[in-house]
């Protein structure tokens, strides 16, 4: 019996590091993450040969080497994950939910067969299915979420592997065991059956809600880029009008030339050149970049900041087929120049300035901002980034910022000093 169960907790290890292997995005090369999860098999393993064969009869011991093994087991989680978060943390506890299902399965199969070799056949079966179906069902959903960072609500969905482990726990291993109490049996059959669709309707509505919240972005992205399109067709109608006015004065303008040269009146030809020139210059539509989408977005804005009398200066440098999504780069540069001038409205009109530095090359992208600011600004402990005004955590805005950063693989660093508030955004593209 305890070869048994021996070696049914072996395969759970085995199925718990396949789990997280395939749903978690690795931090690590394959070779150092499969290091990783085989060194932490090996420890639980090791317990497993402390508590099964060493001290069998301790109670306290088992106790212990439990504790020992679930931490040792959601480490392994947070050590080959790109991201340590609540997220991945959830992830790691959702495993160990998912092959507690292939223990109870051969414990159950045991009791009605008393045969070693089929029970742990079952257990086996019971731990391949549940891994096809769960990586069919809601394999890309753990990718994904993996990814996005939604919020602290991720602490209180842990909250939902945990109760199911300690149902499990109490109705199949303590107090009583399955072999001990078979009255447990058909109650946790039907818990296992209504963890995984649990789990399965849970993520998938989590998905969609996600998706939606994209959705609206990419809306609202989409309507400032037609909004920007719109004032950019204006001012090229409005430049048209006045070139041609300017073609139409032109022959009188060649006139005062030819006069002011028979007359000797040189400095003031140099100053209907200067004249000239200057309003050539003002009807030329600016250009911030190659890119049409953020120099769309860029027109825009700095139009919202002319009008609120915002010192606005751009360092930009962006390619026409930028290396990362033009879409995403320009809602994420529209979300933080809005809010730099949203903070810095309330101050004097001396006092409204924005410094913007936005370069992306093939081999990297910076995005670094300064701006003074009048209220208090408050940091989230967690991700860093500046809290919303209207309470709770950081905006949607901001979300989004981070969620584009991580998805480069880069850093968001915000601060504040000397009254200003600085943002760096920096991602290696190579």
């Amino acid at each position: 019996m305890v070869y048994f169960k021996d070696i049914s907790y072996m395969l759970s290890h085995v199925f718990f590091m396949a789990f997280i292997y395939l749903f978690l995005p690795h931090r690590h090369s394959r070779l150092k993450t499969f290091s990783i999860c085989f060194g932490a098999f090996t420890v639980l393993n090791l317990l497993n040969y402390v508590k099964l064969q060493l001290f069998p009869d301790s109670s306290l011991c088992y106790f212990f080497t439990d504790i020992i093994q679930i931490l040792t087991a959601q480490s392994t989680g947070l050590l080959i994950s790109r991201k340590r978060n609540s997220q991945v943390l959830f992830i790691g506890l959702s495993a160990s939910n998912y092959v507690i299902v292939g223990s109870i399965t051969a414990s159950i199969l045991y009791i009605f067969t008393d045969n070693f070799l089929l029970s742990l056949g079952g257990n086996l079966l019971t731990h391949i299915l549940t891994l096809l179906v769960l990586d069919y069902k809601i394999g890309n959903i753990f990718h994904k979420l993996a990814e996005r960072d939604i919020g602290k609500s991720w602490w209180e969905l842990c909250l939902i592997p945990v109760l199911f482990f300690c149902c499990f726990s109490c109705l199949a291993f303590f107090p009583y065991t399955l072999y001990e109490y078979h009255e447990n049996i058909l109650v946790s059959i039907f818990l296992m059956i209504t963890m995984i669709a649990s789990y399965i309707v849970v993520l998938r509505y989590l998905d969609s809600e996600t998706r939606q919240t994209e959705e609206y972005w990419k809306n609202v992205m989409f309507e400032s880029y037609i909004r920007g399109l719109e004032s950019q067709n204006y001012l090229a109608e409005q430049s048209e009008r006045n070139l041609k006015i300017l073609r139409h004065d032109m022959r009188h303008y060649s006139m005062m030339i030819d006069s002011l040269l028979n007359q000797g009146e040189y400095e003031e030809i140099r100053r209907l050149a200067r004249h000239i020139s200057m309003v050539i210059d003002e009807n030329k539509i600016q250009r911030y970049c190659e890119n049409l989408v953020v120099n769309t977005l860029l027109l825009r804005i700095t139009g919202q900041a002319k009008a609120l009398q915002i010192d606005l200066r751009l360092d930009v440098a962006i390619p026409g087929k930028p290396p990362v999504n033009q879409y995403e780069l320009a809602m994420v540069l529209a979300n933080l120049l809005e809010n730099a001038v949203s903070a810095v409205k309330p101050l004097d009109a001396q006092s409204r300035r924005i410094d913007a530095r936005i370069h992306c090359t093939a081999e990297e992208l910076l995005i670094d901002m300064r701006n003074p600011y009048a209220a208090q600004i408050s940091f989230d402990s967690q991700t860093g980034l500046p809290k919303s005004e209207k309470g709770g955590s950081h905006g949607l805005g901001m979300q989004s910022v981070l969620a584009f950063s991580d998805k480069l693989g880069g850093t968001l660093d915000c601060y504040c000093e000397n009254g200003f508030f600085r943002l760096i955004l920096y991602a290696n593209l190579r």
